[in-house]
């Protein structure tokens, strides 16, 4: 073969094998993900071309995992191209330094579905989030030092939100949109401009926080109320700012806030309304469809971006709810009036805001998910254990710890639930003596019982003194129950327990004995059903107040039916207060004898068909035992717009006339 014709076929070759390469990298180029602002044409980009998304709150944290991909697939097909969602710190670091991301806790699962589906993500890691989230998602650990100022530069809170995020943000950057993942917006903190320390020096830390672990090209963004007053604090260059409005607000006034902040850029709602909150003791709070679809309509006709808040709500089971101030906690639902239900069924909201996203965007075509099916197991009949003072041998796995003064939950490393002070009446009280919370030290409800005997319940803000009697040496129980933390304002450092002395006529009561108290997981390894005979039930007339006791009984589900296990509800005919666990899982506080809320969401995983159902419930005022029925039932309807008997200090609701903070319409 000629030399040169050699040459020709090498080179040939050569040349061929550069055009496929450099081909192959400019294809591998311009399939690169990106998303970014575009200044110029007020927008989003993604992959280059313009993008609007429309999207909607959902809490991972609040939906058991198996129903995760459920929600989001209802959710996609209502037209969302995107959901929103928080990481509450508490929920995966419940100790210093150990960490969770297990079960209902696998964020990195969550977005995966969300990849999967079609979705998007907009990520609010905080560290703080509010979401009416316990102590708005910090832990409370770091109250173990008494004078942190949260949320701002103190050092200590910097250090713990350094390692915290140093474990959470390499996981967001794993699933970045730009790396092949969902995310396509993190969020700095959340409504900083609402939270009185207003530190700049705080917001630019965790903006070079947020940039160390996520890169530059990651669009990081804050969320604020829609007034300037709002983003004058919440707001820093260089994170984009956006802003959160309901129906019925001015969507033209709004918008023009976050051009004060944003001149150029994307317009952007992060929290629409699509309902509100409820507190124990208010009436259920609904926000009518036509009001919701006639905003979001304005908000999608001026071009601009939207998260619908909610878009299903979901459950705060165990002890996850938050509280607002003047102290009002949240119940166990936190349905939210939202276009899916607490159990993710379809609403009437659902169909009009589907429609309205019709306008402006493809909605995928198809059948709809099916709501979940529900079943009314009936009633189950109960009986009694023991009270919590009988049972602290099987409680209190640390023991009981002996004070001058009482300490609180934070200082005996407890979170959650419940913890019994012990003392003795140091004199004769044969008459009505006033047993007092003088400087509101009951944080969040006190349980009073006299040498076994309830002698009355102390409640902060609403009851800081009852009359009592006993004889010099009686025994005084003390069952203080945590209620949640304030997950909003400048009283997020909501310290549980007795906070501060109690007295006892003019004296103050010392020598305390304390207990903390396990009883999830009490419950959960079956101690107290294993270790206690049932107490036989009189059929004499119901007590006005009993102490606090366990009651258990259990169900059969039949193998032989179709489709069983269902979700369900539970309901508390003739209870008044307590709380209530499903097979050794924490479903929540009922509190029917205050609404709104009556029954409690039962997801199907819960359940079992293959052995007996067991129910541990903790009654804390008075159960209808002692007048002969003694039954838990179980239905297929909810109901969290009962009848409340109103206690509030402070209304709390949603309304345009009403001042905005945040999260919250403070009506006055």
């Amino acid at each position: 073969m000629p030399l040169k014709f050699t040459l020709f076929i090498y080179i040939y070759i050569y040349i061929y094998i550069y055009i496929y390469i450099m081909q192959n990298i400019f294809v591998c180029y311009a399939k690169t993900p990106s998303f970014s602002i575009d200044y110029h044409q007020n927008c989003f980009l993604k992959d280059g071309e313009p993008f609007r998304y429309i999207s909607g709150s959902i809490h991972y944290s609040r939906i058991p995992r198996v129903y995760w991909k459920d929600r989001l697939l209802k959710m996609y097909m209502a037209g969302l191209n995107a959901i929103q969602t928080y990481v509450p710190w508490n929920f995966h670091e419940p100790v210093p330094g150990q960490y969770d991301f297990s079960g209902d806790r696998d964020l990195e699962h969550f977005l995966q579905l969300c990849r999967d589906i079609g979705l998007l993500v907009i990520m609010r890691p905080g560290p703080y989030i509010c979401a009416e989230w316990d102590m708005g998602g910090l832990p409370s650990w770091l109250l173990k030092k008494k004078d942190i100022v949260l949320r701002s530069s103190d050092p200590d809170y910097l250090a713990a939100v350094d390692k915290w995020m140093g474990q959470l943000l390499p996981i967001i950057s794993r699933h970045l949109y730009q790396n092949g993942g969902p995310i396509i917006t993190v969020q700095v903190e959340n409504e900083y401009g609402s939270y009185f320390a207003c530190d700049f020096n705080y917001m630019r830390h965790l903006r070079q926080l947020f940039r160390s672990h996520l890169g530059e090209e990651v669009v990081l963004f804050t969320t604020d109320g829609a007034g300037v007053g709002y983003l004058k604090c919440g707001s820093l260059q260089g994170i984009y700012a956006t802003v959160d409005f309901g129906p019925g607000s001015n969507v033209t006034a709004a918008f023009k806030a976050q051009r004060h902040a944003e001149p150029r850029g994307p317009l952007v709602n992060s929290e629409f309304y699509t309902g509100w909150l409820d507190h124990w003791g208010e009436k259920h709070a609904v926000i009518p469809t036509a009001a919701v679809v006639k905003s979001l309509n304005e908000i999608l006709e001026m071009g601009a971006n939207v998260n619908l808040y909610m878009f299903i709500g979901g459950t705060n089971f165990g002890y996850w709810n938050g509280a607002n101030s003047p102290y009002g906690p949240q119940p166990t639902s936190y349905d939210y009036d939202a276009p899916l239900t607490e159990a993710g069924d379809f609403t009437e909201k659902y169909f009009a805001i589907r429609e309205v996203i019709k306008m402006y965007k493809y909605v995928p075509e198809g059948l709809l998910p099916p709501s979940t099916p529900k079943f009314a197991y009936g009633q189950v009949k109960m009986k009694k254990l023991k009270t919590v003072s009988e049972s602290l041998d099987i409680l209190s796995f640390s023991g009981p710890v002996k004070t001058l003064y009482p300490p609180t939950f934070t200082e005996m490393n407890q979170a959650f639930g419940f913890m019994l002070y012990q003392t003795v009446l140091p004199v004769n009280c044969l008459k009505p003596t006033p047993l007092s919370s003088p400087l509101n030290g009951v944080h969040d409800r006190a349980y009073i019982s006299i040498d076994g005997i309830a002698a009355g319940i102390l409640e902060r803000n609403k009851a800081l003194t009852i009359n009592i009697t006993g004889k010099a040496g009686s025994r005084v129980d003390v069952l203080v129950e945590n209620m949640g933390r304030i997950n909003y304002g400048r009283e997020i450092n909501d310290f549980k327990g007795l906070v501060f002395n109690l007295t006892l006529g003019a004296d103050v009561l010392g020598n305390w004995t304390v207990y903390s108290l396990s009883i999830d997981e009490a419950v959960h390894k079956g101690l107290l059903s294993a270790s206690s005979g049932f107490i036989s039930t009189s059929t004499s007339s119901p007590p006005a107040l009993s102490p606090p006791a366990f009651y258990a009984g259990s169900f059969i589900i039949p193998n032989g039916i179709p489709d069983l296990p269902q979700d369900t509800y539970i309901q508390f005919p003739n209870w008044r207060k307590g709380q209530v666990w499903i097979n050794g899982f924490n479903v929540g506080r009922y509190w029917p004898s205050r609404g709104p809320q009556v029954t409690l969401f039962v997801p199907a995983h819960l359940l079992s068909t293959s052995v007996q159902n067991n129910i541990t419930v903790l009654e804390l005022e008075a159960s209808p035992c002692s007048s002969g029925s003694c039954t838990v039932e179980f239905t297929d309807t909810p109901v969290i717009n009962g009848t409340v008997k109103i206690s509030s200090l402070l209304h709390f609701t949603y309304g345009v006339k009403c001042q905005k903070h945040a999260h919250l319409f403070l009506c006055i």
